[in-house]
C-alpha cells in the first residue's frame, strides 16, 4: 500500500528543498536549433546540463488555480516527470544514480513563451504558481523511468502525445552529471525536462498531465484579479 500522499508528497520526503529544471535535454529540442545552435549566444551545443530553478513562490498543488498575468496571452505547459531525491547525492556514478531516488512525481512546470534558451529569464520560468506538482509516488511504482508514455489534455482535448525517452541525458545520466559539480539534498526535486513543441494554454482552460504509473495532475488556468486559491495554500 502506498503512503498517503500530502498535497507535495509523502513523509519525509515533502517539497522541503529545491526543484531544479533542465532546458534542451529532449534531443528533437535541441535538433530543432539547426544551425543556430553554433552562434550568438550559444555558440556551441551544451557541454553540461542546462539547470534553472523554479522557486517557493512557483509552488502549485493539485487542482489549484493558476494565474495568468495580465499581460501574458497564455502560458507553456512544460509536462515533466519529476524526480524526488531521497538522500544526499554527491558525485554519484550513473549505475547508482537511481539508488538516490526516493519517489516520481508528475510537474507542469508552467513559462511565458520565449525564443531563447540561453540563461532563461526568471520572469519567464518563476511566476508565482507555475510549478504544479502531483503526489509524490514511491520510486518502486516505476520501472524504467526513461519509457514513460506523457499525455497532455487541454479542456478535455489531447493537446501532445510524447513520453520520457529520446533525452540526451537519461534520468541516471542527468543525476551523475549533476551531482557531479553540486550535491544535492533529501526533497530537492529534479526535471527530466520538457518535450519538443510542447503546447500553450491561456487563463480558463483546464489542463490535465498524465504520465503511466503516475496517475493524473490537473490544474485550471485563471484570469488575473479571478477568484481562485492563492498558490502556497494546500487545495482542500
Amino acid at each position: 500500500m502506498y503512503p498517503t500522499p500530502t498535497p507535495f508528497g509523502f513523509a519525509p520526503y515533502r517539497l522541503s528543498g529545491t526543484v531544479y529544471g533542465v532546458l534542451l535535454n529532449h534531443a528533437p529540442a535541441l535538433a530543432a536549433l539547426g544551425d543556430a545552435v553554433d552562434a550568438p549566444p550559444y555558440k556551441a551545443p551544451p557541454k553540461a546540463p542546462v539547470l534553472y530553478l523554479k522557486p517557493r513562490n512557483t509552488l502549485s498543488a493539485p487542482g489549484q488555480a493558476i494565474v495568468v498575468p495580465s499581460d501574458v496571452s497564455a502560458l507553456q505547459i512544460g509536462a515533466n516527470l519529476g524526480a524526488v531525491i531521497g538522500r544526499a547525492a554527491c558525485r554519484v556514478s550513473t549505475a547508482q544514480a537511481l539508488d538516490f531516488v526516493a519517489g516520481y512525481a508528475i510537474v507542469n512546470d508552467l513559462s511565458v513563451p520565449h525564443d531563447t534558451f540561453f540563461r532563461p529569464s526568471v520572469r519567464f520560468k518563476a511566476l508565482d504558481g507555475s510549478c504544479a506538482i502531483g503526489p509524490v509516488q514511491p520510486r518502486s511504482c516505476i520501472t524504467d523511468p526513461d519509457r514513460l508514455p506523457v499525455r497532455i489534455d487541454i479542456d478535455g482535448q489531447l493537446a501532445q502525445s510524447t513520453d520520457t525517452g529520446d533525452r540526451l541525458r537519461a534520468l541516471a545520466k542527468l543525476l551523475a552529471d549533476i551531482t557531479d559539480f553540486m550535491t544535492l539534498a533529501p526533497g530537492d526535486i529534479v526535471l527530466l525536462g520538457t518535450s519538443h513543441g510542447a503546447p500553450t494554454a491561456h487563463a480558463g482552460q483546464r489542463i490535465a498531465i498524465e504520465i503511466e504509473g503516475l496517475g493524473r495532475l490537473e490544474n485550471t488556468l485563471a484570469a488575473a484579479g479571478a477568484a481562485h486559491d492563492h498558490p502556497m495554500e494546500p487545495h482542500a
